[in-house]
């Protein structure tokens, strides 16, 4: 009997040791504390129960979400060009999706959930930002991101009136102990006036105030590299979108037009079942200084086996 419970003992330890094992290598590549998942992969579930959307996610272990907007608080401009865009998305609300903000930080509390950064829009910025600030600070919330340009960009002289736009919202936002971030959607890799506009960005813009976020997949539909630039850029980069491509992608044109950015749907993949040599750059991500890193696979078809399967496939690169 007694060799019976010790066997059974060391059994149960051994079992417990592995499971440990396996959560150590997991935080050796990606910190689960934050491994997090950009809400535009699953806008149904979240537009349709955000409570019981934000509890799975902390279920599965995710412990970070980035939303997007439109809010209450973004500008009117701004809402109403998202409603031209919801019913091709199948949503029918703005974030936070009838809920107040003092209710989405108690959710978030609930269920041991963070959200370091939220994605917003240049309308809002310019002409709400202080409103805007006031409120994304009661969620303690550290990094504010402009997703995309979606206005005239043709010439260096447009990317030059950017950065300093960039400058001066990260200088407003530092008295709230945020930074302005700005994310990558690939046009900034097309050559103007022979510089790319990308590297201007990184290189005009104060490193103490703007930071940026690097999403994978369109980095290198621009036929760019993303390990070079977290290389090249170390420091400047805090965020993380990580997506897969079944298949090689590139842009059609410019990259500057949303249709060209939905074809590159459909080649979407989970992160580890694609082409793209995630791992390599997560581990150049972490030497880069890179804090927070988002599961985003834009409007996934199968929006909870993503969520399952990208972190089980995270967890096994690890290994």
């Amino acid at each position: 009997m007694k060799r019976r419970t010790a066997l059974k003992n060391v059994t149960l330890g051994a079992g417990a040791m592995a499971i440990s094992s396996s959560f150590r290598n997991f935080s050796s590549l990606l910190n689960e504390t934050n491994l997090g998942v950009q809400l535009f992969t699953i806008p149904k579930m979240v537009d349709k129960d955000l409570k019981g959307t934000l509890k799975l996610i902390s279920d599965l272990g995710y412990r970070e979400i980035e939303f997007f907007g439109p809010y209450d608080f973004s500008s009117q401009a701004a809402k109403d060009e998202w409603n031209k865009i919801k019913p091709m998305l199948g949503v029918e609300n703005d974030a936070f999706y009838g809920y107040k903000i003092n209710e989405v930080k108690q959710m978030l509390k609930d269920f041991g959930l963070t959200t370091p950064s939220m994605h917003t829009d240049l309308n809002t910025l310019r002409i709400g930002l202080d409103k805007m600030l006031d409120e994304v600070a009661k969620l303690d919330t550290k990094y504010l991101v402009l997703p995309a340009i979606q206005e005239e960009k043709n010439t260096l002289d447009h990317y030059k009136r950017f950065a300093d736009e960039f400058n001066g919202f990260g200088e407003r936002m530092a008295k709230y102990d945020i930074r302005f971030v700005y994310h990558n959607h690939g046009y900034e890799h097309m050559e103007l006036d022979g510089q790319i506009p990308m590297d201007y960005l990184l290189q005009q813009t104060h490193a103490d105030h703007v930071k940026f976020e690097l999403d994978i997949f369109w980095m290198q539909a621009a036929g760019a590299n993303p390990i070079d630039y977290l290389k090249k850029y170390p420091k400047h980069y805090k965020l993380l979108h990580i997506k897969d491509a079944a298949q090689e992608f590139r842009f059609s044109g410019d990259g500057q037009t949303p249709d060209q950015w939905m074809a590159g749907f459909p080649l979407m993949s989970d992160p580890g079942d694609g082409i793209y040599d995630i791992k390599g750059i997560i581990e150049q991500a972490k030497k880069a200084g890179v804090d927070h890193y988002y599961l985003e696979r834009d409007i996934a078809p199968n929006p909870e086996e993503t969520l399952k399967n990208s972190y089980k496939n995270l967890k096994a690169l690890s290994r």
